[in-house]
């Protein structure tokens, strides 16, 4: 019996190391395959944490020179796990403005995430995060403005690398979303741009879009997945209210038909002023011509609301009709400032008394002129941003949408 006992007690013993043991005896939560040409996969999956018994610290087997022996089972102690941030919202920046990211950071109180962004001597464009969004909210400010199709790559390329680094939400920040003209078909074997550009970011890899002034509406509905809309024009409110004109003396002018609805609004805003409406018509893209005006601007000061400026060929006859029906001076609004040549030329030429604008687009040094003030949307798109990553509302006050129809 004692024999019995002792060769027992050898052949069960963990710690013991010999090539003809085939099956070792250990808890059945603990679970591994074997191949007989192939190195040991040990995968042990844990349904309970491991004990130790009598002192001895827990063991699971381990191959050594085609041998199973015991060995030691090590988890990472608390203090080894690297301490992770207070907050998992995370903002990264293109190249395409910017400054107006470093301001929206600001007004979050973050710092700007850090990421690599290069090209290639092709023109092909490289983007590496250089901190880890695993488990992040992650919103890209990036507006698609000139160079267009450059600034729309990069965008696609840093959503694709936030999706590829596990990042939890990613939300695309487009302050001037390009194409968005492109949004029907007004003739035959045209492309409608708009949608294949929101196809394009969502199969990035994009969660969410967070867009400012589009062109038209209904371009939220060419994206699969949800946008916040938000509107600039309040920005450009508050600057014309704390501007002494007299509310019985304005008048607001919408350069075009298709811009009624904003520019109804925007009177309604602004102390329910009257609206008027330039009625032109469009040779082609880029040529506008100017037929007659509907509504009385006669010794009014009228304010001419518009959601981009491209090379300002309607704001600018607007402009040169209203003066001829008798305005007394003569104000541009507009969100976007594209810019395109001649503009320049056009809103300097003595028609406005003041062209007023926001920063969703950079203007460069070459681009400023004397009549022109640059109001920024930082603090507008930084709430909102909070606002999506905190699950709430984005219709706040001061910044509230304009009630378009």
């Amino acid at each position: 019996m004692i024999f019995l006992s002792l060769m027992a007690s050898m052949i069960f013993s963990p710690s013991l190391s010999s090539p003809n043991l085939s099956r070792p005896r250990f808890s059945p939560s603990r679970r591994f395959t074997t191949c007989s040409r192939a190195p040991l996969d040990v995968r042990c999956r844990l349904v309970e944490p491991l004990r130790s018994d009598n002192g001895v610290p827990p063991r699971v087997p381990v191959l050594l020179n085609g041998v199973l022996s015991g060995g030691v089972f090590s988890v990472p102690k608390v203090q080894d796990v690297p301490a992770r941030s207070d907050t998992r919202l995370r903002i990264f920046s293109g190249t395409a403005n910017r400054a107006l990211s470093q301001e929206i950071a600001s007004y979050l109180g973050l710092e700007l995430g850090k990421i690599k962004i290069k090209r290639f001597a092709d023109g092909e464009i490289y983007v590496q995060l250089q901190e880890s969004v695993r488990g992040c909210d992650v919103f890209l400010v990036q507006p698609t403005c000139p160079p267009a199709n450059e600034n729309l790559m990069e965008l696609l390329i840093m959503i694709d690398a936030c999706r590829r680094a596990s990042a939890k939400n990613i939300t695309a920040v487009i302050p001037y979303f390009g194409y968005a003209r492109a949004d029907r078909k007004t003739q035959g074997r045209e492309s409608i741009a708009a949608k294949l550009v929101a196809n394009m970011i969502t199969e990035a890899g994009a969660n969410r879009v967070l867009a400012c002034d589009l062109h038209s509406g209904q371009s939220m509905g060419y994206f699969d997945i949800p946008v916040d809309h938000v509107y600039g024009q309040p920005v450009i409110l508050d600057y014309l209210a704390s501007k002494t004109i007299c509310s019985n003396d304005l008048v607001v002018v919408s350069p075009d038909v298709g811009g009624v609805a904003r520019a109804r609004a925007f009177a309604k805003k602004l102390s329910d002023a009257p609206l008027a409406i330039v009625d032109k018509r469009r040779h082609g893209h880029n040529v506008a011509e100017v037929m007659n005006l509907i509504g009385d601007v006669r010794g009014k000061v009228a304010v001419m609301v518009d959601d981009m400026i491209d090379t300002a060929g309607t704001i600018a006859k607007g402009a040169e009709l209203l003066h001829q029906e008798g305005a007394r001076e003569v104000y541009a609004c507009s969100t976007h400032a594209v810019f395109s040549p001649p503009a320049i030329e056009r809103l300097s030429s003595g028609l406005f008394q003041e062209v007023i604008i926001t920063n969703t687009i950079p203007v460069l040094d070459q681009k400023t002129f004397p009549q022109l003030t640059v109001l920024s949307v930082a603090n507008l798109l930084g709430e909102t941003i909070w606002r999506v990553y905190d699950d709430c509302s984005v219709d706040h006050e001061p910044y509230s949408t304009l009630d378009i129809d």
